[in-house]
């Protein structure tokens, strides 16, 4: 970690705990901050508030009282679930107080250079694919950000050999200030978050901001299949890496033949690799870029089985293999995760109505000899199900029944996908839980 001064003395406010504003609030103390951390539950049910009290934090629990801008604070490092809108923010705003997320702070502490990955789709899977080629290629990664440890947790301990692999939302990317990657990924930009960004260009700001401080010796990742992106690069100074599925494309990433190719070099077969190919195109172009080998890449697509609930490999059984893409709560996802698969399919889906049609999945249905639907929006599906010619269709309950009906109707060499295109509310408290389900049913077969 840097031993900085600029923290020394400075009256900070942490608005909002969980574990990024407890690693923040910790932090600040012992580099010489005078901090206060400020949380909406009360003091008696918040073991962190008091665990910072014992540290001889200032803590402020039960409400976010404005009168509390009237102490002169310097700085306020925001929780990024906390909007804009929140009348605290805005009276520091209209004050001129700097409001950063917890991912500033772990910049500018970091000895370590950062990769980040930010987009509406793919940043799991992507920031795990990064971190496994260049652990497998010896580069001494480190995992951050919403998939791993809290940022500047990670960046007290990283050293300048170390390279912090970080996936970045968009909620975090508003509070950056000098933030800027050495490398940073942008895999894809659909609607989404309308209700915390308001419109749609609000929400790619906040994306473009990964890229807003990078020089011209930094690379900014990006897919060349979306005018959203594409719009992005033309306006950063990095020096711009583009991937697509749909075309060549120089000086980046691009598919020929179920291979790989990076800057005109034959990279790796994608033949037998079950993960989203924008995810791959994005990571073989990090990896690379960090000089990792082709070997190194190839063995993680190799043994590669997904992160939980998302294009996850769960097992194989008779012949069959079976994934759990639970996180799939939208069509995109579902879209991502079919263009996956070259084998005949048998499609689990359904869930919370939001009113939406699906027949912007008819094209992706060319491989799914089956569906079996449940949920809300079971006949919406089995509409779409017909439109694309699939003639095997039953409706279940549920997760728990769809998976042995999917079963008898499969055969050998048959993948059941589990990628519901809605989201659970109607059935499930969260997408984990049914993928769960998903899991254990997949297990009871055996």
């Amino acid at each position: 970690m840097k031993q900085i001064e600029s923290f020394h003395h400075k009256k900070i406010l942490v608005l909002g705990l969980a574990k990024s504003g407890v690693t923040a609030a910790t932090l600040l103390h012992k580099l010489g901050a005078f901090v206060t951390v400020n949380d909406k539950k009360p003091f008696s049910e918040n073991p962190e508030a008091q665990d910072l009290l014992e540290q001889g934090i200032k803590v402020i629990c039960g409400e976010h009282p404005v009168e509390l801008l009237d102490e002169g604070f310097e700085l306020i490092v925001k929780n990024p679930g906390i909007p804009y809108e929140n009348s605290m923010i805005q009276m520091a705003i209209d004050k001129g107080i700097p409001v950063i997320t917890e991912v500033e702070l772990a910049y500018q502490i970091s000895e370590a250079p950062f990769i980040g990955i930010t987009g509406t789709n793919g940043k799991t899977t992507t920031t795990t694919l990064i971190y496994e080629m260049l652990n497998t290629g010896n580069k001494q990664p480190l995992i951050a950000g919403n998939i791993g440890t809290v940022a500047s947790g990670v960046a007290e301990e990283a050293v300048s050999d170390n390279t912090i692999v970080i996936e970045l939302s968009s909620f975090q990317l508003m509070g950056v200030a000098a933030f800027h990657p050495k490398i940073a990924v942008i895999t894809n930009i659909y609607d989404a978050h309308l209700d915390y960004h308001g419109t749609k260009e609000a929400y790619i700001n906040a994306k473009a901001n990964i890229t807003k401080n990078q020089t011209e010796d930094e690379f900014l990742i990006v897919n060349a299949d979306q005018p959203e992106t594409m719009e992005i690069a033309r306006h950063s100074k990095a020096k711009i890496i583009p991937f697509s599925t749909k075309k060549m494309v120089e000086n980046g990433a691009y598919l020929k033949d179920e291979w790989v190719w990076f800057c005109g070099e034959k990279i790796v077969s994608i033949q037998n690799a079950a993960t989203n190919t924008e995810n791959i195109l994005s990571a073989v172009a990090a990896a690379k870029l960090s000089g990792v080998e082709n070997q190194a890449i190839e063995h993680v697509l190799k043994t590669f089985t997904g992160v939980k609930h998302r294009l996850q490999f769960v097992a194989e059984y008779d012949g069959r293999k079976f994934y759990n893409d639970s996180k799939a709560t939208n069509m995109i996802a579902t879209i991502n995760a079919l263009s996956a698969f070259r084998s005949p399919v048998i499609l689990l889906a359904g869930g919370l109505d939001r009113g939406n049609e699906f027949d912007e999945l008819i094209p992706y249905l060319k491989y799914v000899k089956a569906m079996i639907t449940f949920g809300q929006t079971a006949p919406k599906l089995e509409r779409i199900a017909r439109m694309a010619g699939i003639n095997t269709l039953e409706r279940v309950d549920n997760v728990d029944k769809a998976v042995p009906v999917a079963f008898a109707y499969s055969e050998p060499g048959d993948v059941i996908l589990l990628s519901p295109a809605c989201a659970s509310w109607d059935q499930y408290k969260t997408f984990e839980v049914r993928g769960d389900i998903f899991i254990e049913a997949v297990h009871k077969l055996k």
